[in-house]
Order: structure tokens, then C-alpha cells, then sequence
């Protein structure tokens, strides 16, 4: 029987009712299993950022956990879905993974400013997206090396801009209308900015943040390695934080 079958015989609002009342642990193994795909479909998406020293078991697992936490707390009288609670506590507890692993030396923190402040200045200057010649050059590094420090630096888009979309979306159920008016000039900005990227990182931004595919999706549809999308997200992310921090 195929994950979908096995999920579609499942009777999960009978689970949830069952678990509510007596908190068995059985029936929250059973309502784990039915979610599981959700565990992987969120690392999946993460793995766009990921350095290959980073073990997706571990991370799964880490998720794994989330899920288990998200189906003890979740509040059968809730508005929204079960499904987008958890996504948040699975995502958040495998970012606490990574978070906690510090896999990025002071050295690799130290080439990521760096870097950060080179694309700001540069496009700052030039009021457009820099080529990576100008970047290099801006750097005093040949391309190849350009291209090494962006896979360098692609370490540290791993908690990237959904994070700020997230928190924008939260900001707007809980805050004052002063803080609303600001999330929204924000998100606004930030629209123009991925506007303004080069037309591949403008495909992979909104394929990514906005269709919400995976890494391998997202490289099946451009006809490009996994490595290749990570390396213009990398150059997507930064780019966009230099059009935030000018405007």
C-alpha cells in the first residue's frame, strides 16, 4: 500500500478525538506515521542551504521530534489546520538542529561579512544586481574563487528570508497597526527587490518562497544541478539583503 493509500485509510479525525481524551501513546505513534511525509517534505525544502556535512538522518530525525511536540500541543479547538501548526515546530526544532551543530567556523563567518558587505556596497553604487566579474573584482578574487566562497556562504542562508515571511505573517495577527503598516512596507520592498534579481535567482526565489517546492523540484525545472539552485539562492538571498539594507 502506498504512503497516500495508507494515508487516505486512516481515519485521522477519529485519531485526533480518541488521542485527545486519553493521550495514549499508540494513537500518537499513529498520528506520526499519517504526518510523516510532512517531516520530509520540510527537510526537503531546507535542503536548499545545506552544507553536505550536515546528516539529513539527524535532521529528519530532529523533525521527527518537532512533530511528536506539535501533535502533544496542538488544540483540537484551533482555527487553523493541524498541518500548518506543525510545520512551524518541525522546521523550528530541525533549525534548533543546525543551530546547535555551529558548523560554520569564525573564519567562514568572517568570509560571509565579508561578502555581504561587498554585494551591498557594490550594488549600492551601481543601483543594479552586480555580475559576478564586478564582484570579484569589487572582492580582489578570480571567479573561481568567487564561486568557492559562494558555496562557502551558502551555509549561512539556511535560515533565509521565509523566516522574515513567517514572522511577517505572525507580526499581522498580533500587532499594533503601526507595526502592520511597517511588516507591510516591508514585504513590499522586499517584492520589488526579487523583481529586480536576475531572471534565474528571481526563478528560483519565487519557485522556492512562493510555489514552495524542494531543491530537487526546483532543479528538475530550471534543467540545473542541486548545486547550481543553491549557489543562485545564495547569490538571491544576499542580493535582496543589500536591496533591504539600501532602502
Amino acid at each position: 500500500m502506498s504512503m497516500d493509500e495508507k494515508q487516505q485509510s486512516v481515519d485521522v479525525a477519529s485519531l485526533w478525538q480518541r488521542y485527545a481524551v486519553d493521550k495514549d501513546v499508540e494513537l500518537r505513534n499513529q498520528l506520526a506515521e499519517y504526518y510523516l511525509p510532512l517531516v520530509k517534505i520540510t527537510a526537503g525544502r531546507l535542503a536548499i542551504s545545506l552544507p553536505p556535512q550536515v546528516d539529513r538522518d539527524d535532521l529528519l530525525s530532529s523533525g521527527f521530534f518537532g512533530l511528536l511536540d506539535a501533535i502533544d500541543r496542538y488544540d483540537l479547538q484551533r482555527s487553523n489546520k493541524f498541518e500548518t501548526y506543525a510545520s512551524v515546530r518541525v522546521r523550528g526544532a530541525m533549525l534548533d538542529y543546525l543551530r546547535a551543530k555551529d558548523w560554520v567556523p569564525v573564519s567562514t563567518r568572517q568570509k560571509i561579512r565579508k561578502y555581504e558587505q561587498a554585494v551591498c556596497a557594490l550594488e549600492n553604487s551601481l543601483g543594479r544586481s552586480a555580475t559576478d566579474a564586478e564582484l570579484a573584482e569589487q572582492l580582489g578574487i578570480s571567479r573561481d574563487e568567487l564561486q568557492d566562497l559562494e558555496r562557502q556562504v551558502s551555509i549561512a542562508t539556511v535560515i533565509p528570508l521565509d523566516d522574515y515571511l513567517r514572522a511577517d505573517a505572525q507580526a499581522s495577527d498580533d500587532a499594533g497597526p503601526s507595526t502592520r503598516l511597517e511588516k507591510q512596507e516591508e514585504k513590499k520592498l522586499l517584492a520589488e527587490g526579487i523583481e529586480q534579481l536576475p531572471p534565474k535567482e528571481k526563478q528560483v526565489v519565487t519557485l522556492y518562497y512562493y510555489e514552495e517546492m524542494t531543491l530537487k523540484e526546483i532543479s528538475l525545472v530550471m534543467h540545473l544541478s542541486e548545486a547550481r539552485i543553491s549557489q543562485l539562492h545564495t547569490k538571491a538571498v544576499f542580493r535582496l539583503r543589500a536591496y533591504m539594507a539600501r532602502d
